[in-house]
């Protein structure tokens, strides 16, 4: 069984990110779908696993690619913020990219908002925001990403309160 954290949309809030790591020591990797503000070293150094950060349309400088396909325990996962395709065609543009780059799990941020979608290939997921939430309750979220021994995957949308 991996076990992954999936966040975004942290915007400079670091303790949030640190706060869920500790809730969380069996993690491999962490997903970070942007808007990290500047903090994409410091949540590095925070965890021996691998630690994959796209750059947010609210990120600047050249260090965090736009967008990245990776192998995590047997699936291939596409990340990018989603606001080039969010903004311009919705769901549809963002699944369209997914499809384009042949992945099992594509997973954005951008929206603030959760969101699952299981239905078809590739699985759809936004893990909302770490810590400016724009959901009806406004409660930070993040996704636990798990991929059983049977290579199913299953995510653990969670509410973070401190």
């Amino acid at each position: 069984m991996k076990k992954a954290l999936v966040f975004s949309d942290s915007h400079g809030m670091l303790e949030n990110l640190l706060a869920v790591l500790k809730r969380h020591p069996d993690t491999e990797a962490v997903f970070h779908m942007g808007d990290i503000g500047g903090d994409a070293d410091r949540l590095r150094r925070a965890t021996p696993y691998p630690v994959y950060i796209v750059r947010g349309n609210c990120d600047y400088g050249p260090d965090l690619p736009v967008q990245i396909v990776t192998e995590f325990g047997g699936k291939k996962i596409g990340l990018c913020h989603g606001h080039r395709y969010l903004n311009y065609g919705g769901i549809d543009a963002f699944r369209y990219w997914a499809l384009e780059q042949n992945v099992d799990i594509a997973m954005f941020g951008h929206t603030h908002v959760p969101f699952l979608d299981r239905e078809g290939r590739p699985v759809l997921l936004n893990p909302g925001s770490i810590s400016r939430p724009r959901q009806e309750r406004k409660i930070p979220t993040y996704t636990v990403l798990t991929i059983r021994e049977d290579g199913e995957a299953e995510f653990a949308m969670c509410e973070f309160k401190k």
